[in-house]
């Protein structure tokens, strides 16, 4: 019995120095410290229950603004910082213009008419920004394109907003980074911080509502506006029940302009008269309204867990689609079981997208119907607005489903209320065109 004791002690000794012995060479060779020791082996499916993070002090920024950036916490994260990195390998841009060509004629007037490409990896930020043929003379439009222009809103106030973009564009370091999602004290405990001042304005206390994660990726992935005032970025809502597109276009038309009339609008098309809204990209407020939100976060479905060979286990900062990553498909089969999810949604996209090409090529028409109705000079303005008002109508609804990048699969029954909606708009206005 004395000798089975004696045997243990000496394995658990061994053991006690291999473990040193790992935890010494994680500490000089750069790697993540072991910080996700208890992850090695083969322990089944990772979770996040998995994860142990590391404690410790920020880096010494590296950047002119103070911004503690990628580089400067490589050598803690490399893992993470490695594969951020590989969000570069994202970068086909598909031409919305090309693949739609309605689509220049319902933004006749505004900058989507001249360019609207499809998204790419976060590498790409700054120099899409820079390189797009849409006009942007003032510095709002990098809001969500490099954590040094939230860092300058946040150190300088909402007065960047309408300094020169050209002036501003030259003071900018990195493309989205760790300050976007975590600020300059990144990591600890994975804390997610929420870095543009607009969102924590709008929501306030509704912050708490919403995941974390979810609403790190929310404070760009979101419809936004420009305020009239200061151009300031905003959120049209103060809260989770108020996302709904329905509320949303409410809140525009309450608004009240600089001229004293009641309604926002991103353009007024020449050719019909119209105060158009143009949606940006609602995939938070989209996903929230669905019921995936009850279950996951935008983390669990594009942010896949992996193991590097020394055992440590994080979250991937490659963006991806569950579609093309084994272990994301994982999270769908809690509840899909043996699915063939890849079939189903691409499926499921196919239909979003034939509905979407069949109401957007009306709303092309009835573009052009009312044009031609303008040009005539036969309908009042009172008869004329009226119409107006239910194409502004159709093309935020059709807007808000196109422009959302799941294309259904975040949440397939609001992309199919939203086209019906503009679809009866579009049949409306028509008919009161007599057409």
């Amino acid at each position: 019995m004395e000798k089975k004791y004696m045997i243990l002690k000496g394995i658990g000794a061994l053991l006690a120095v291999i473990l040193a012995v790992i935890l010494i060479c994680g500490l000089f060779s750069g790697g993540d410290v072991m910080y996700h020791l208890q992850n090695r082996g083969d322990l089944g499916p990772l979770t996040r229950a998995n994860i142990s993070y590391l404690n410790v002090a920020a880096p010494t920024a590296t950047s002119k603004d103070g911004t503690v950036n990628a580089s400067d916490w490589e050598e803690i994260y490399p893992y993470i910082v490695a594969t951020m990195g590989e969000n570069r390998e994202n970068s086909y841009v598909l031409s919305y213009l090309e693949q739609d060509p309605y689509l220049t004629n319902i933004y006749e007037g505004y900058g989507f008419a001249k360019d609207y490409g499809s998204a790419r990896g976060h590498e790409y930020t700054l120099e899409d920004v820079a390189k797009t043929q849409r006009p942007h003379a003032l510095a709002n439009c990098l809001t969500c394109k490099t954590p040094n222009f939230a860092k300058l809103v946040n150190d300088l106030g909402v007065s960047v907003y309408t300094m020169p973009f050209d002036e501003v564009l030259g003071m900018m370091e990195e493309n989205i980074s760790c300050y976007t999602c975590h600020g300059n004290d990144a990591g600890n405990g994975g804390q997610i911080v929420i870095t543009h001042s607009y969102v924590n304005k709008a929501l306030g206390e509704n912050t708490a509502s919403i995941d974390p994660a979810t609403l790190s990726c929310g404070q760009c992935h979101i419809e936004y506006y420009f305020t009239p005032a200061d151009k300031e970025t905003m959120m049209p809502y103060g809260s989770v029940e108020a996302m709904t597109p329905e509320a949303i276009l409410a809140y525009y038309d309450s608004m009240e302009m600089p001229d004293g009339t009641l309604g926002f609008y991103d353009w007024v098309q020449e050719s019909t008269g119209t105060r158009l809204l143009k949606a940006q990209h609602p995939e938070m407020e989209t996903f929230l309204q669905g019921k995936h939100a009850g279950l996951l976060n935008c983390a669990d479905c594009h942010m896949a867990l992996e193991m590097a060979e020394d055992g440590t286990v994080y979250h991937s900062h490659l963006l991806v689609s569950p579609l093309e990553n084994e272990a994301l498909l994982q999270n769908c089969a809690t509840c899909h079981q043996d699915t063939d999810m890849v079939s189903m949604v691409r499926r499921l996209q196919e239909r979003v997208t034939a509905r979407e090409t069949q109401v957007g090529n009306a709303l092309s028409e009835l573009k052009d119907a009312l044009s031609a109705a303008v040009q005539e000079g036969k309908l009042s303005q009172e008869e004329l607005d009226a119409v107006r008002k239910l194409h502004r109508e159709a093309q935020w609804f059709f807007d808000f489903c196109y422009v959302e990048n799941a294309e259904g699969a975040h949440n397939s029954e609001l992309a199919f209320r939203c086209l019906d909606t503009a679809e009866a708009r579009i049949q409306e206005a028509m008919a009161l065109l007599g057409k």
